[in-house]
């Protein structure tokens, strides 16, 4: 794995994180962001890259700063 791949990685597994906290399944979480469940599920498991656009909006619908969890990464 790459530095790049693993800093997406790791901002993947915070948002995962915080969606098993705040109780989410991946169809509640795909509502609220307007996206496809199944597309949560691979990224989730390292088998689709999200673009930036995408985890801005996945972490908008979990309550969170796209830029906090990007600090926490680096």
């Amino acid at each position: 794995m790459t530095k790049e791949e693993s800093f997406v990685a790791d901002i993947v597994k915070l948002m995962a994180d915080e969606r098993k906290r705040q109780g989410l399944s991946y169809e509640k979480l795909a509502g609220k962001a307007g996206i496809h469940r199944t597309t949560i599920s691979l990224i989730e498991r390292g088998k689709q890259n999200p673009t930036l656009s995408l985890c801005k909006k996945l972490a908008d619908s979990l309550d969170l700063k796209l830029s906090d969890l990007i600090k926490k990464c680096e």
